[in-house]
């Protein structure tokens, strides 16, 4: 069965604008690679820290959302920690939405009756 994931990771902000598209490309194959589905990428650009990252303030803040098994977790990851581009990282498994539906509040006028 196949879960939603969400990952950001943030690169460096000194990357040319070249670096930064190779880099973020080759993320994007390697999870294809691994079978991957419904792959959303979106580049939120460079932003402030909220602290200092390998004497960095700033970062290239990276999203992205896509289905897939599991399995493209860890190679992924490991790919990232050992990357000079990637300062950080997190994957996200999302739960079903059908999980988040939430409950009605009851209706203020048939409450009180």
């Amino acid at each position: 069965m196949s879960r939603n994931y969400e990952m950001m990771f943030i690169l460096r902000p000194d990357l040319s604008e070249e670096r930064t598209r190779e880099t973020i490309d080759k993320y994007k194959q390697m999870l294809g690679d691994y079978g991957s589905t419904d792959i959303d990428l979106q580049i939120l650009g460079k932003r402030r820290l909220a602290y200092p990252i390998q004497k960095f303030q700033d970062g290239i803040y990276v999203l992205v959302n896509y289905q897939s098994q599991g399995e493209q977790v860890a190679p992924v990851e490991r790919s990232m920690r050992f990357s000079e581009e990637v300062i950080r990282y997190l994957t996200l498994k999302l739960g079903d939405r059908k999980e988040k539906v939430k409950e009605e509040a009851p209706d203020p006028v048939t409450a009180e009756a």
